[in-house]
């Protein structure tokens, strides 16, 4: 028998974010975004920066998350993420200082490539940060 919800289970190494049960879950995967029902078959993906996004009753709740990993299990997700913010914790003028600290840094001529690359991914995290909280409002 199909299981009509899903248990899903967000933590970070600091908190658990979530744990509910949903009827719909959409993760940044690795290789793109990946739409999850109940009863969906079992799989292990890494996680890109991105929007998470989860229907409860009809309404659609959104989440910042950066890097980590996502087990689906027939009627359960797990999130192990490295960060993970709801959308109405999300501080939009700390993320939008953010993206323009790590675009100052692209901006420069001869930055060494690992600050360059964290650089990037501080830009991605904002960017990620500031959708989720856009479209966490509605």
């Amino acid at each position: 028998m199909i299981p009509d919800k899903i248990e899903l289970e967000i933590v970070t190494p600091e908190r658990k974010v979530l744990s509910e049960t949903v009827d719909s879950v959409v993760i940044p995967g690795a290789q793109g975004y990946l739409g999850v029902l109940p009863g969906h078959a079992p799989l292990l993906t890494g996680l890109m920066i991105g929007e998470l996004s989860y229907v409860q009753d009809g309404k659609e709740h959104v989440l910042a998350v950066s890097q980590g990993y996502a087990e689906v299990l027939r009627g359960k997700v797990s999130v192990l993420a490295e960060r993970c913010e709801k959308a109405e914790e999300i501080d939009v003028d700390r993320a939008e200082k953010s993206k323009q600290r790590a675009e100052e840094v692209l901006n420069r001529k001869d930055v060494p490539m690992d600050e360059f690359r964290r650089a990037e991914l501080r830009i991605q995290r904002a960017i990620a940060r500031i959708q989720a909280k856009s479209h966490g409002l509605g």
